[in-house]
């Protein structure tokens, strides 16, 4: 592997430890986070399941493991709704187990990231909320360099097209924010 797409505390663990060139760091997008169900009619644009007592369970990743887990516990938070909602959590430990949940049934909605569940402008199945980005901190998905590839010519070149238009407009397809 020639650079590494990451959450900027794994990025600062691999610069402290001499693996990646920290002045090749960039974020090329923000993730969002969306309550989703696969049940189409289980949740509607403004979240407001959570405030109801029908569901057993919800999905979320660890909050000290995973950026998306962070968010969802700040989300919760910020709503006033958290001790509530606690016992009925189901704890990923990241952000592909929480999608698992969800998915398989095993919890009735969950918080995901969006491009677990977007295609091209809309949900691919089921029925979400898009949270607004301000009820939590940036999900900041960067790249940095290895520092065993500064010279290999692909993965600059490749760096570079993260940075392009043409990388940017699949990106957004794909549920993300571009980076500010």
């Amino acid at each position: 592997m020639f650079f590494w797409l990451l959450t900027p505390r794994r990025r600062q663990k691999l610069v402290r430890e001499q693996l990646a060139q920290a002045d090749t760091r960039f974020t090329y997008a923000i993730g969002q986070l969306v309550l989703w169900s696969a049940d189409p009619k289980r949740v509607d644009d403004g979240g407001a399941v959570l405030r109801d007592d029908t569901f057993r369970k919800i999905a979320m990743a660890d909050p000290k493991l995973a950026p998306y887990g962070a968010a969802a516990k700040q989300v919760l938070e910020g709503m006033g709704l958290y001790r509530q909602i606690k016992p009925k959590i189901v704890q990923g430990k990241n952000i592909g187990q929480t999608f698992q949940f969800v998915s398989s049934g095993n919890a009735a909605l969950g918080f995901v990231a969006l491009s677990q569940v977007y295609r091209d402008g809309e949900l691919t199945a089921g029925s979400g909320w898009l949270v607004p980005s301000d009820q939590y901190d940036p999900i900041k998905q960067d790249a940095v360099l290895l520092a065993a590839a500064q010279d290999n010519q692909a993965a600059l070149a490749l760096m570079d097209y993260l940075k392009g238009d043409e990388a940017r407009e699949i990106i957004k397809s794909f549920g993300y924010r571009e980076s500010p």
